[in-house]
């Protein structure tokens, strides 16, 4: 009987989880059983952060402690705050990210201890410093000096702050906090299959997350956000669009931003996403993006039957509000560090090695044959 292979371990069930789950009868992601447009519209990040690690939605008391916890571990050492600034300023944000956790790592008293309660606070410190570091690299790489986090501020808040120096209205830090929600997790993704696997060996969160980033880093995965905005740079004019994904189609190129391997009737998080970057459009007071956005969505629709997942609104978004292009997948980072944990733990909590089987496709039996070297 010939072994079917499932490549890409498409279609086959290798785990169960408690965190997420794409809910096919109401066709939306949820977390912990709350869809995420809801979470969206009623909780801030920080709220959806506890709810992914911690199981179900804090409390007044509960939210007041995890907000002191987070804000109390923003500040990176002297040490890695060093490196980054001695990186070379053509870095890849997201091999800076991967490089700023592993150190972390080396420095945390617990990386050794895999215990649910110490898991749980190295969690909460990788999210808390993640942001720091990514926003170090930001002002570094322009020759520009880094702004420590403020305790003051929340998690989105105190993001800007660091980057830009500055805090934006509320509505824009409202549409950045709803795209850290939508990112936050999102099942059996390749990252954080990736953190399960290593997680499988009884490795650590520092090690696993490493891992994850380096797997969100490649363009199968990560990325599309910011090859929206390539696109959209490339279409430069709202009355270019129609002609140019016509064009596009008709040569077979890929259409970044579309199309998902769960979903098949559209991405549940693209109607929040889009509302929230509709607002900053008109906040900032431009809409190229939203018009060009409108023309290659119907035009996707109509000719291809594809559309677009959470990254096609989210790219140009992140544009409006300052954000260099190759930085968008770092700010994804933040976000899924709370889902990549939550799995990390929960792997922790019922492992297994996981090590699949291969099916063998090379020479056959064969024997060495006598080489006379003289």
């Amino acid at each position: 009987m010939t072994e079917e292979i499932k490549k890409g371990l498409q279609g086959v069930v290798v785990d169960e989880t408690k965190v997420s789950e794409v809910m096919p009868e109401i066709n939306s992601l949820t977390y912990r059983g709350y869809t995420v447009q809801e979470l969206c519209e009623k909780c801030s990040f920080e709220e959806v952060a506890y709810l992914v690690l911690n199981g179900e939605l804090p409390n007044k008391n509960e939210l007041k402690k995890f907000k002191k916890i987070e804000k109390k571990n923003r500040s990176i050492s002297k040490y890695l705050e060093k490196i980054i600034k001695n990186l070379p300023k053509n870095s890849n944000p997201m091999d800076v990210a991967r490089t700023a956790v592993s150190i972390m790592g080396l420095e945390d008293k617990e990386t050794q201890d895999n215990s649910q309660k110490a898991n749980m606070r190295k969690a909460v410190r990788i999210l808390s410093k993640t942001p720091t570091a990514i926003a170090a690299f930001f002002r570094s790489r322009r020759g520009k000096k880094i702004i420590k986090p403020k305790k003051k501020l929340t998690f989105s808040e105190n993001f800007f702050h660091m980057c830009f120096g500055k805090v934006p209205k509320a509505e824009i830090i409202r549409a950045f906090d709803v795209s850290l929600i939508l990112y936050a997790e999102h099942s059996f993704n390749v990252s954080t299959f990736t953190a399960r696997t290593i997680t499988s060996s009884l490795s650590d969160i520092h090690g696993a997350i490493t891992g994850a980033i380096a797997s969100l880093k490649g363009s199968l995965h990560g990325g599309a956000n910011e090859a929206v905005m390539d696109m959209m740079h490339e279409i430069k004019k709202p009355k270019n669009a129609k002609k140019w994904i016509l064009n596009a189609l008709n040569k077979k190129k890929l259409i970044m931003g579309f199309g998902h391997r769960v979903y098949r009737s559209g991405d549940s998080r693209v109607p929040t996403m889009k509302k929230y970057f509709i607002k900053v459009a008109k906040i900032k007071k431009d809409e190229k993006f939203s018009k060009i956005y409108e023309i290659v969505e119907t035009e996707m629709i109509k000719k291809k039957n594809i559309y677009p997942n959470v990254d096609y609104p989210t790219g140009p978004t992140y544009h409006l509000m300052g954000f260099d292009n190759d930085f968008f997948t770092p700010i994804f980072v933040m976000a899924r560090i709370t889902g990549w944990s939550a799995h990390i733990i929960e792997q922790h909590g019922s492992n297994k090695l996981i090590r699949p089987l291969s099916k063998y496709s090379g020479q056959e039996y064969r024997k060495v044959k006598f080489i006379d070297k003289r």
